[in-house]
């Protein structure tokens, strides 16, 4: 009680594992923080699949962001990271991927993997702070008009 009450006079985002209930909330973000954001169906499924696992931030009501991830045999891949416009450039991207980071940990999850475009510098930086290093790349895979640009491969062990 007290530490949301902390929060609440700070102006921090509480941050809590999502659920099915979310779906309708993460759509929107989604799509604002994407090329091609996912429909509210995707998120149905992914957030009733039990190999996948989901953190949110909200302020209030509102959901300010998430990462979502989905766990296999040890490992675990990164599926998304959202945090919508007015919430970016304050840390919350980087409180976000701690808590999943270090509940990825306690679930067994030995190694993380996520896909980043290249141009994506802001991402870059999160992640490499977060100590993920790249491992891989795939050409052309993030089209971009008449061009298109490299995901990045990037993996940190836990």
């Amino acid at each position: 009680m007290i530490g949301w009450l902390l929060r609440m006079v700070r102006g921090e985002a509480a941050l809590s594992e999502a659920g099915p209930r979310d779906a309708a909330a993460m759509a929107p973000l989604h799509a604002e923080a994407f090329r091609r954001g996912w429909s509210e169906q995707e998120f149905e499924r992914l957030l009733s699949d039990r190999s996948v696992l989901t953190h949110r931030a909200t302020h209030g009501r509102s959901l300010t962001g998430f990462v979502m991830s989905r766990l296999a045999a040890g490992e675990a891949e990164i599926l998304s990271v959202a945090v919508s416009a007015p919430h970016r450039g304050r840390g919350l991207a980087r409180r976000l991927l701690d808590l999943h980071l270090r509940r990825l940990a306690g679930l067994g999850c030995r190694t993380v993997f996520l896909e980043v475009d290249e141009e994506n510098k802001a991402a870059l930086r999160l992640y490499h702070r977060a100590g993920f290093r790249e491992v891989g790349r795939r050409a052309a895979y993030y089209p971009k008009g008449s061009a298109a640009s490299a995901a990045l491969v990037l993996r940190r062990d836990l």
